[in-house]
């Protein structure tokens, strides 16, 4: 068997580190926080965190600079697109119930280092949103009082003219920040609690603007005298569709909170689904309702909707609506002081995060450290920064982490359960894919006999693969019966789920590329015509052929949790849903991205990788285990040894030359 030089494995056993999976405890109930969710308190957040802000702003800015009253049909394609995600989450939130959302999913399907970064990007997404809703809270506020708050900051208080800065510090902004924060830390309970008044009246403040707002409609602000009901065309209905996916990015909160929900495997999938269709009905409404109260044309894009009241000629109407406005507003910004802490508090549990942050109180069960030191740097964002530039760099860690999210769903769906030493599936739903790095290292099989033996050489397992190919080649990841005759020449000799792991790989480079071609090849790359279609063929063959061959392979089947429909189309098609809208974002917000990504790098190597408890529990000794040696004659030998950890692998290799010496020794230690 060809072997790596000595000199490459250093980088061998880095690769290792960086891909190693988490392992799930084997009870996955088992938490220091409190379950005390039920399914109506997870639906109130979900809720909460997409009908914010976006209802009262994003609806009037869209309708009038993008898509006209066709901006109905906006929110209904990025409903549909946010469906596609929501349900990689809440497949993984009701199989996985453990706080951390995407990172906790991208670490026990992709690898250590991926989930980092994911984690590092969804923290600052956090930081960023509730800095930017605390921005636009007081900017609301402060609009009801016409601007007197802003006034006497910037005269009795200060101002300053710094780019990428406010131009005076944001004291309220910040202070509701501090408040939040200090009442969350109290506990779920109360966040819950403080959740559902502010949810019920922002959904009472809709039913009002629904009923009230349908009486003053008026069909003929939809007539062709007005601009008609699509002034801007299909490109203005995809381009709105693209920033009205963002109202919607709030449902990930469900899956943070499944370590604190009673059922988290009923009661996450139930909660995305409601939640996700109340909001997207909301945004539908009112948005029909804004458009046919006044002229699309003359919205006001920062207040449409109590504009709107206002131009009626009910001003107390107007004043409804802003009140209702603020409630939302806090609700966003409940649940982003409430997923992060949780976020935080999952990667400082897996020591990829300094560990101070993993302290739980034990009268409140919530990582206070986490809920403060974080509420504190959220509130001093949201007091130096401009509104604009927090919104110019928010979703780009949200798009990267739907798109881990999706990858991850295809990976788990099609990759065999890992199987005990005693020959009973393990609890723990996720493989444990990684690549044999080294001849010594165990790994399963079944004999005749149903149990599971272990085996070391690489020799071994091709002549004991080779014996059971027929009893096992309808397993999870490998092909259909039907496909066999057709690939098992050309896919038959592969590892379950290897393949799998492999065109995921394709399919999200595909994506990327094709979303490039799309965007760019046109107009900033000039591309003839000829090399733009033949790259777009390319691409779109590259995408479609990924998916088939992830098709004709056996899936998991699982129906004691919620499963994703349609794999793997369903999260391919939000894999490239996702990509094509980060390509739509700005130069200056990947270079930003870059830099954080920079930072988190330097986090992780310097701290992380050396605190992970995966790595400590690689290093830990392990038990007794069985090894089957194949002789000569066909005929197998058990031996029974303590299986080394990997940090013992280099000593015992100068007195292992061989499989075959290993083998032989084996064999005179037997007789």
């Amino acid at each position: 068997m060809a072997t790596c030089p000595r000199g490459c494995a250093p980088a061998v056993r880095l690769c290792q580190k960086l891909n190693r999976l988490k392992t799930l405890e084997d009870d996955m109930m088992a938490t220091s926080l409190k379950r005390c969710l039920s399914t109506l308190d997870l639906t109130l957040m979900g809720v909460g965190g997409m009908v914010g802000s976006g209802l009262y702003v994003l609806t009037g800015t869209v309708a009038k600079d993008t898509a006209g009253p066709a901006v109905i049909i906006s929110f209904v394609f990025a409903g549909i697109a946010s469906l596609l995600a929501a349900f990689c989450y809440a497949e993984f939130g009701a199989r996985i119930p453990k706080t951390g959302s995407a990172y906790m999913f991208t670490y026990v399907s992709v690898g250590e280092l991926w989930a980092f970064l994911i984690g590092w990007n969804v923290i600052l997404e956090n930081m960023i949103g509730g800095a930017a809703v605390a921005r636009a809270w007081s900017g609301y506020l402060d609009s009801i009082f016409n601007h007197a708050i802003q006034n006497f900051t910037e005269t009795h208080i200060m101002q300053w003219n710094v780019p990428f800065l406010a131009h005076y510090p944001d004291l309220l902004a910040a202070g509701i920040l501090v408040v939040a924060s200090f009442f969350i830390s109290f506990g779920v309970q109360v966040s819950s609690y403080l959740n559902h008044i502010f949810s019920t009246v922002s959904m009472g403040v809709i039913v009002f603007i629904l009923v009230f707002g349908f009486v003053l409609a008026e069909p003929a602000n939809w007539s062709q005298e007005q601009g008609g009901f699509a002034p801007y065309g299909m490109s203005g209905i995809l381009a709105g569709s693209a920033t009205c996916f963002y109202a919607f990015v709030g449902f990930d909160v469900i899956a943070s909170s499944s370590e604190e929900a009673k059922n988290p495997q009923k009661a996450v999938p139930i909660a995305t689904a409601i939640s996700l269709g109340l909001a997207a009905t909301a945004y539908i409404l009112v948005s029909t309702v804004l458009t046919l109260m006044v002229p699309w044309h003359t919205l006001d894009p920062n207040s449409a909707l109590a504009d709107a009241f206002f131009r009626r000629g009910y001003s107390w109407a107007g004043i409804v609506v802003a009140v209702g406005s603020i409630c939302a507003m806090n609700t966003v910004l409940l649940c982003n002081l409430f997923s992060l802490p949780r976020i935080v508090y999952a990667m400082a549990e897996d020591g990829l995060f300094f560990s101070i942050f993993a302290r739980v109180n034990p009268i409140t069960k919530v990582p206070v450290n986490a809920i403060l030191v974080f509420g504190i740097l959220m509130a001093t964002m949201a007091l130096i920064f401009d509104l604009e530039a927090l919104v110019q760099f928010l979703s780009i860690g949200t798009l990267l982490a739907y798109t881990f999210v999706a990858a991850s769903v295809i990976v788990l769906r099609f990759q065999p359960e890992k199987t005990s030493s005693k020959g009973t599936p393990s609890t723990s739903p996720i493989p444990n894919n990684e690549p044999s790095p080294a001849p010594l290292e165990s790994q399963t099989i079944s004999e005749d006999s149903e149990e599971p033996k272990q085996y070391e050489s690489f020799s071994d397992k091709l002549q004991l693969v080779e014996r059971q190919k027929q009893k096992e080649r309808r397993g999870v990841g490998q092909l259909k019966a039907c496909w066999e005759p057709y690939l098992d020449r050309l896919l038959g000799d592969c590892e379950p789920g290897e393949v799998v792991a492999f065109c995921v790989l394709t399919l999200i480079v595909s994506s990327v590329s094709l979303c490039v071609v799309l965007e760019f090849g046109m107009k900033h790359l000039q591309l003839p015509l000829w090399s733009f279609t033949m790259l777009l063929v390319i691409f779109s063959l590259a995408y479609i052929l990924s998916l088939a061959i992830i098709w004709v392979h056996e899936p998991q089947r699982n129906n004691k949790t919620f499963q994703v429909p349609l794999v793997p189309l369903t999260p391919g098609a939000s894999i490239l849903f996702n990509v094509f809208l980060m390509m739509k974002l700005s130069f200056l917000t990947w270079i930003r991205f870059t830099v954080w990504i920079a930072i988190g790098l330097f986090v992780y190597f310097g701290y992380g990788i050396w605190h992970s408890k995966e790595g400590i529990r690689e290093l830990q000794p392990k038990d007794m285990a069985a090894r089957y040696v194949v002789l000569p004659s066909g005929s197998l030998v058990e031996t029974v040894q303590s299986v080394q950890p990997d940090s013992q692998l280099d000593t015992s290799a100068h007195h292992i030359d061989s499989p075959a010496a290993s083998a032989a020794e084996d064999c005179n230690r037997k007789r």
